[in-house]
């Protein structure tokens, strides 16, 4: 059994949201099945996940098996840069979805994973499994999928814990006033728009490191470090500063020739959830960024 105790920012809080603040890659839908079947006790007893916490209780869970996946394994284009018995580090390609959706039934990444792997965590459903954390659509790059519940709960912790530590590449609209700084802010769901994400005065703290590594006539190649893991977390801060990411049909403007935004997730280092080695991947570019920044530098 795993445990953890309630401390004095949970108190007073239902249990299930508790759960999902200390395990966010959790479904809600996960947590309260958990909960309704006693996996996850209270004392060590079996409560409602409604249920107030009190300061210094005990939570005890155990981790669920494996149910039979939905998604249906299909021969999906990705490369694979590391792989052992508990995860897997691959680099994706823009234009692929992670994960099936409303808008997006198959051809996702989890189709390609449950082609080429024979297990995967089940932590997160039936249609999301493995997945630790995602990234957009038309963002490209490094993302580290779980095979079993223990290391995704273990890696789920690292990125809430900010252990776990993602580097970006992401060509600017414009030229930065700072060649470094930090961005703090507030972000929830546009009012306007339901798919947009927003700065605010309220709703879920967001906070991106960024540093300039080169400046063009009319664009920079800047670095962006995520001290939070926000949806769109980039593209917004990007956009309040005033110089959204290059190609971002969202929060900027299409390009001629470009598929969407210039955005790359390049590094990523995190703690191997059986053996403690700290593992860290670098990739380039990929050919379709790299071939932009030619023409700026010809320019």
């Amino acid at each position: 059994m795993n445990l953890f105790y309630i401390d004095e920012s949970e108190k007073n809080s239902r249990l299930d949201i508790v759960f999902n603040n200390r395990y966010p890659n959790f479904s809600r839908a996960y947590i309260k099945n958990m909960i309704d079947e006693g996996k996850i006790l209270l004392e060590g007893k079996k409560v409602k996940a409604g249920e107030k916490v009190k300061l210094g209780q005990k939570v005890e869970f155990e981790i669920s098996e494996v149910k039979p996946l939905d998604a249906m394994p299909q021969n999906v284009e990705f490369e694979i840069v590391y792989e052992d018995k508990d995860l897997i580090v691959v680099n994706k390609p823009q234009g692929l979805v992670v994960h099936p959706c409303s808008s997006t039934r198959d051809g996702t990444l989890v189709n390609g994973l449950l082609y080429r792997i024979k297990d995967l965590s089940g932590i997160n459903g039936v249609l999301r499994p493995g997945i630790v954390h995602r990234l957009d659509k038309d963002t490209s790059g490094l993302m580290v999928v779980a095979k079993n519940d223990t290391s995704h709960i273990s890696l789920a912790g690292q990125i809430k814990e900010k252990t776990c530590k993602r580097k970006y590449l992401a060509l600017l609209d414009g030229n930065l006033k700072e060649d470094e700084g930090e961005i703090k802010t507030y972000l929830e769901r546009s009012k306007s728009d339901r798919k947009k994400i927003a700065v605010s005065d309220k709703g879920r703290i967001a906070i991106t490191q960024y540093r300039v590594i080169k400046r063009f006539t009319t664009a920079c190649l800047v670095e962006f470090s995520l001290k939070t893991g926000r949806t769109h977390q980039i593209r917004v801060h990007a956009k309040s500063l005033g110089h959204p990411v290059v190609g971002d049909k969202v929060y900027g403007k299409a390009v001629k020739g470009l598929n969407g935004q210039l955005l790359h997730s390049y590094s990523l280092e995190f703690t191997h959830p059986r053996t403690g080695e700290t593992m860290k991947f670098e990739i380039p570019l990929p050919e379709h960024f790299e071939k932009y920044l030619k023409k700026l530098k010809e320019q």
